[in-house]
């Protein structure tokens, strides 16, 4: 049994004076020392930031689960990675249950209002799809946050403190400030934020003071946040979904608070939404069952539909099992693992969004139809991309097909991976879909909205066949996020999620293909060079994959490699067999991650 602590238990004591007086620190505190990797007992957390970090950490330290840590992680990343997180957006949470030893999610992606139709992004004027950054920067583009529920929900379903507990860390971040660091002061000052968070009031005053970004080592402070998240700590998240706040939203999604003096420019009209108050009042959270695949003889449990991460991760490694990577040199690995991922996207783009049928899903992730796709695959020569989708249930054949592909999706969210001195793991990624969402700040509220409808695809992509992630009512975009926990006879043995849109599946696999097929540890599967393929005409690398002997041999095969500086930004677990837990992040990627332990051993 998990002890329950008292609400004041977890509180450091700047905290509980912040709370009890309500005056908070004059200057914030130095920044947390910030570490990629950590090994030791007691609990073990890794997020993309120190302070988030730190939240979780105290929470273990003082008894909370990982549940309970996950969540303040979560809320204080809505602070320090408001561009990436926050209660304006949604995301997907992986639990595994130590006690009944069963792996749970949690759906908290953001809904379509119910007045949404299909043609959402096309321009009734033209008959053409709005350009990106039109839909984007728009009321359109913004779902219903499904973030305040997912928050609440795990804590009642598996958490040891309430709510407003888990958010007291988050509220003295936002009220005592954090030091600027350059890739918060970057994401502002990235041209497309920088025009369109000046377009909006609200926006602007917060993150541009001054008509600028923040300077790198100021302390920036979000009382408004604070605000808000003591408004949710008292009254529950009834109070986001119902009442002011509700009504707050909706009127910034129906009438964005632009400014009659912006600073800087922008292109496009910004649109009005058609979100209600009853969209908001009608959103639920969802808990449905996980995906699952065998691999290595390893269970692997990823999030179904919406997401495509599950799916796609799941297919890919059973496409892999075809093949004896034990005796493979690293380029014919990582050969085989570009060529899964193409197989394994061009069903997803073909087969996945939020109202796939389960049995359908369950195809999707048999080893049958693995086996049918992997037939299809040279082990000497990289397949024309796109490749066709496979037909489940169809009769195998081993004759590839081009089709054509379709990948808008972003490349911004964030993750964090927390386990308990009990042996629950947390796997969770969340968003507001671009880096910087909507770019609108709810007036007086302190957090952004999402885009995460732009996830749709504006118009169908699938020629005469059936499109499965056109906007509708009520629906979720399908997603990229796959959060994933690996368990070695019914145990955690590791856990692993990253931010990157689409790339995020593709990041996924590949640090499972380093730590369990190419005997790397786990720092180093996730500090690896990346390219992802993702059934595209050309694989997109970092530089260090780029300048590797195995990008020659692999352009040599066949693949076609284009740069793209970053790819993903990934978070891990894993339990040793010396009871010790390892926690890891990002070296260099967005920064640097922070990794920690209740109690460091190494």
């Amino acid at each position: 049994m998990f002890r329950r602590v008292t609400a004041l238990a977890v509180l450091s004591t700047a905290t509980l004076l912040t709370t009890l007086t309500g005056a908070a620190p004059a200057l914030a505190a130095a920044p947390p020392a910030r570490s990629p990797v950590a090994v030791g007992f007691g609990g073990a957390i890794a997020t993309v930031d120190a302070d988030a970090t730190n939240a979780g950490l105290e929470v273990l330290r003082h008894g909370g689960n990982a549940v309970d840590a996950a969540i303040a992680a979560a809320a204080t990343l809505g602070v320090t990675e408001p561009f990436s997180s926050g209660l304006g957006g949604g995301g997907f949470f992986v639990f595994y249950d130590a006690r009944t030893r069963t792996v749970h999610t949690i759906d908290g992606r953001e809904a379509a209002p119910a007045s949404m139709t299909e043609n959402a992004f096309v321009n009734p004027q033209t008959g053409q799809p709005y350009q990106f950054q039109e839909a984007r920067i728009s009321g359109i583009s913004a779902g219903v946050p499904g973030m305040p529920a997912t928050w609440d929900s795990a804590l009642r379903r598996w958490g040891t403190i309430p709510l407003r507990q888990a958010l007291q860390p988050a509220i003295r971040v936002a009220r005592s400030g954090f030091v600027v660091d350059s890739t918060f002061a970057g994401q502002i000052a990235d041209p497309n934020n920088l025009n369109s968070f000046g377009q909006f009031d609200s926006t602007s005053a917060l993150y541009l003071p001054g008509g600028q970004p923040p300077a790198v080592g100021s302390v920036f402070r979000n009382p408004d946040l604070a605000r808000t998240y003591e408004l949710l700590a008292r009254n529950g998240v009834d109070a986001f979904y119902r009442g002011p706040l509700a009504r707050e939203i909706v009127q910034t999604v129906q009438h964005p608070p632009v400014s009659a003096h912006p600073i800087g420019t922008w292109a496009f009209p910004i649109r009005p939404g058609t979100m209600q108050t009853s969209d908001l009042a009608g959103y639920r959270a969802r808990f449905p069952e996980p995906t699952h695949v065998r691999y290595h003889g390893l269970d692997v449990f990823g999030m179904p539909t919406p997401s495509s991460g599950g799916s796609t991760v799941g297919e890919a490694l059973n496409i892999l099992e075809n093949f004896d990577l034990d005796d493979a040199s690293r380029t014919e690995a990582l050969h085989l693992y570009l060529e899964a991922s193409a197989l394994a996207f061009a069903d997803r783009n073909r087969y996945v969004g939020d109202n796939t049928p389960r049995a359908l899903l369950n195809q999707l992730l048999s080893q049958g139809f693995a086996n049918q796709r992997a037939c299809v695959i040279d082990p000497a020569h990289a397949l024309p991309k796109p490749v066709a989708p496979g037909v489940p249930g169809a009769p195998a054949t081993c004759t590839p097909a081009t089709a054509t592909a379709a990948d808008s999706e972003e490349l911004h969210t964030t993750n964090l991976t927390v386990a308990d001195r009990w042996g629950n793991v947390v796997e969770y990624t969340l968003t507001i879909e671009q880096t910087g969402g909507n770019a609108m700040v709810v007036p007086g509220r302190g957090f952004l909205l999402n885009n995460e409808l732009t996830d749709f695809n504006f118009t169908p992509t699938q020629g005469t066949a059936p499109d499965p992630n056109l906007p509708a009512g009520g629906k979720r975009p399908r997603s990229s996020m796959s959060p994933t926990i690996v368990l070695a006879h019914g145990k955690p043995y590791l856990a692993v999620g990253s931010p990157g849109g689409s790339t995020i599946i593709t990041t996924v696999l590949q640090i499972l293909l380093n730590r369990l097929d190419l005997g790397m540890t786990l720092p180093d599967a996730i500090a690896a060079a990346r390219a992802t393929q993702r059934n595209t005409a050309q694989v997109q690398a970092e530089p260090a994959f780029l300048a590797s002997p195995e990008a020659a041999a692999l352009t040599a095969m066949g693949h076609v490699f284009v740069l793209n500086p970053e790819i993903g930004a990934a978070t891990g677990v894993e339990f040793l067999r010396d009871g010790r837990i390892l926690a890891a992040a990002e070296p260099t990627r967005r920064g640097g991650g922070a990794a920690a332990v209740v109690r460091p051993r190494s």
